[in-house]
């Protein structure tokens, strides 16, 4: 700029002005600026608008009204509820899916009502010997155990694989001492002790009875799936696998596709049943690819597989299942199946008939 004397005055006016006015200009920016970032993580960090539901099984099979009794009904029935009802609360407070069926599993690995953790059935070496698997629909991330030995929740087992390990699914001594590094509850003999399961092996190795035709058997593996407040889905399930099961024997449980399976885009699916099968089919699997490209619904798909492909194999067992939107689905082919849920629309129910 040039100055001269007579018009030095007016031009360091308009200079100042113009300062002023840009600097001014450069403030509104950034505070605009500011703003809006502080608005994108707000937003970020709200839950998306989803309603909440959970899903609980605690076993199929052969139960029916006659053989049991009005006080073991009722102790299955409030245990359901209770674990239900703990996973909802838990989902209202913001707990992320993945942590809620882990957290309903185990409360039923705890109990010595169901074959899974504290109640698990013998193998034909009179061992406990647990299967648990677990899968995040929001990035298809799962973990799994088979033949884990005196881990008090071998849910937590498999949520660790998930989280902490390159793995998916480790066996075994393997899987315990994976575990164990983890730091996981063990428990000892005593603790995992049932005296009803151990009879009903002792009364298959004696031939009084075959695993099938056991009266009043039920298969006992626990489950559970739910939608998170966020909008996302998961499923977790853990079982003490079959009375008397020979050679390591291995169900459906753990294996991805088959017993366990989460995927945000189509369901959420547990299953419980004659694990062999479940396998053959990946019945879990079907289920969502039948939501996926044949556009059925989560109950229609869940149904189909349950009771036209498992059914005709002498496949017998049900599933607990639910999508993104909140839609749920328990079906089974088995005179009984354990089962409770709550959604944003309904209180805690419970069946077993």
């Amino acid at each position: 700029m040039v100055f001269d004397s007579k018009n030095g005055g007016c031009f360091t006016f308009v200079f100042l002005t113009y300062i002023c006015t840009m600097f001014k200009l450069f403030v509104a920016s950034v505070i605009t600026i500011v703003a809006v970032s502080c608005n994108q993580v707000v937003e970020k960090s709200k839950p998306l608008v989803s309603p909440l539901a959970i899903v609980i099984h605690g076993g199929a099979g052969y139960m029916t009204p006659e053989n049991l009794s009005e006080n073991d009904a009722l102790a299955y029935s409030e245990a359901l509820v209770n674990a239900v009802n703990e996973g909802y609360d838990a989902l209202e407070k913001g707990v992320s899916a993945v942590d809620v069926v882990t957290l309903v599993v185990k409360l039923m690995e705890d109990s010595p009502l169901f074959n899974a953790g504290k109640g698990a059935v013998y193998n034909a070496d009179g061992v406990q010997e647990m299967d648990a698997a677990i899968m995040d629909g929001s990035n298809l991330n799962a973990g799994a155990v088979a033949g884990l030995k005196g881990i008090k929740n071998p849910i937590e087992a498999a949520k660790a694989v998930m989280l902490f390990s390159e793995h998916v699914l480790l066996v075994g001594e393997g899987a315990r001492k994976f575990a164990l590094l983890q730091g996981l509850d063990t428990a000892n003999e005593a603790y995992f002790f049932n005296e009803n399961s151990f009879n009903k092996l002792l009364k298959i190795q004696n031939k009084q009875a075959s695993a099938s035709d056991l009266k009043g058997e039920k298969f006992g593996t626990v489950g559970a799936v739910c939608l998170d407040q966020f909008g996302n889905i998961a499923a977790a399930t853990s079982t003490g696998g079959m009375t008397n099961k020979k050679y390591g024997r291995v169900g459906d449980v753990p294996v991805i596709g088959a017993g366990t399976y989460a995927n945000n885009h189509t369901c959420a699916v547990s299953a419980t049943g004659h694990g062999e099968f479940f396998i053959r089919n990946v019945a879990a699997f079907q289920i969502a690819s039948l939501v996926a490209y044949k556009n059925l619904s989560v109950d229609s798909a869940a149904n189909y597989v349950v009771q036209d492909v498992l059914k005709p194999m002498n496949g017998f067992g049900g599933v607990i299942a639910l999508d993104k939107q909140g839609n749920i689905s328990m079906r089974f082919n088995t005179p009984s199946m354990f089962r409770a849920f709550k959604t944003s629309h309904t209180n805690a129910q419970s069946f077993i008939f």
